[in-house]
């Protein structure tokens, strides 16, 4: 007991010396650039934060004009990084499912064409398919011979849909309130599987869902616009529409590539977990009288889904630093309010800290998120020990 305290105090004591080590060189080299920066005549910190930028964001969720400062219209730029990333991975996860589902079904026309769009997107760069869907959709009709469906119209210059005219804090409250109901729903189910759910999982969940639409529409009705329809519809007048939403070409492109990117990379997760079940525990499962849904359900996907969330964790963690690849397109994310900021400001090494500084709580709020489920569903005592 003597020696496992001594060799713990030690292992301590060096784990202490390199975090010192490591922070008295990062500071170090700290002092040296703003040593180097004064030099050269080159302010260094984040007063400038609070300085109006002087130019106009293409896209925000949030109205934003000239005047506005620097962290303002970096949270602009975060704020549609989420956005396309939230958005990019719902859609590849969707598509991801029904291209692995399709690869290991036992029709075999869906087989083939399942097999050729994952051969053929995954070895397309996703640069070039973001340069190809760009191109794509700025050669649809005009405006004015715009795609109608079902009240949305497609054109070259962007889609244009229904909007509500609501107050914007009522939408952004309303999205918290429907991430929270999805958030809750989850861990129900994750409760419910682990056992650690003494109640029903079925009335709680619809009591949780009834509750969020609620609240809901209450947000809705109390941030409706007076004096206008509830509902904008957009209308073609003169050579444009007017009213409803614009979703910009620029915004549609990035989003549609890293689905179409991504879903295949999504795909092979899925077949790949699929065929990691035992067709030993299927045939004992169908041979108790299950139907081939129950089947699905309760057996075969939550055991490929232990297989799965690992690599699902590393595909979403990379698809999300691919919304980078927006700038190319002229998309206003977080990259290209921060290259902008850089060429206005020329704080280089403070923008590129905030850069950093935010893909980093993203991607370790995405593997903290994941590391959370995977604990919770993992099968106790089937893991290799060392």
């Amino acid at each position: 007991m003597k020696s496992w305290s001594s060799r713990r105090a030690r292992y301590a004591l060096l784990q202490a010396l390199y975090v010192a080590s490591l922070a008295t060189i990062i500071l170090t080299f700290i002092l040296l650039a703003r040593i180097k920066l004064a030099q050269q005549g080159i302010n260094s910190g984040f007063d400038f934060l609070w300085k109006s930028t002087g130019w106009e964001m293409t896209f925000a969720l949030v109205p934003t004009s000239p005047s506005d400062p620097y962290w303002w219209v970096l949270l602009m730029g975060f704020l549609n990084t989420l956005l396309v990333g939230v958005l990019g991975l719902t859609l590849a996860t969707a598509l991801g499912i029904v291209i692995g589902t399709a690869r290991i079904s036992s029709n075999t026309a869906l087989r083939i064409i399942g097999t050729v769009y994952v051969q053929l997107v995954r070895n397309v760069p996703l640069l070039v398919q973001v340069f190809f869907w760009y191109a794509l959709i700025t050669r649809l009709p005009s405006p004015k011979n715009a795609i109608n469906i079902g009240g949305v119209f497609l054109s070259n210059r962007g889609l244009y849909v229904p909007r509500l005219n609501v107050e914007a804090w009522a939408t952004l409250a309303s999205a918290a309130i429907f991430a929270a109901m999805l958030l809750v729903c989850l861990w129900l189910s994750v409760f419910a599987r682990a056992g650690w759910l003494h109640a029903k999982r079925q009335p709680l969940m619809a009591g949780s869902v009834a509750s969020g639409l609620a609240i809901m529409t209450m947000l809705f009705v109390m941030g409706h616009q007076t004096g206008t329809p509830f509902v904008d519809e957009p209308v073609f007048r003169g050579l444009n529409f007017r009213g409803g939403s614009h979703i910009q070409p620029e915004f549609f492109t990035i989003v549609l590539a890293i689905a179409i990117f991504g879903g295949a990379y999504v795909g092979e997760i899925v077949r790949g977990g699929f065929l990691a079940v035992s067709p030993g525990q299927i045939e004992a499962a169908r041979s108790l009288g299950l139907k081939t849904w129950h089947v699905f359900s309760r057996i075969q996907f939550p055991l490929a889904m232990r297989a799965m969330l690992p690599m699902l964790t590393n595909q979403y963690i990379w698809l999300i630093k691919a919304t980078t690849l927006g700038i190319v397109v002229g998309f206003a994310d977080l990259f290209m309010v921060i290259a902008t900021a850089i060429t206005q400001s020329g704080q280089t090494l403070e923008m590129l800290g905030i850069l950093m500084g935010a893909f980093l709580l993203i991607n370790i709020t995405i593997a903290t998120v994941s590391n959370r489920i995977n604990s919770a569903i993992a099968l106790k005592g089937h893991q290799a020990r060392g």
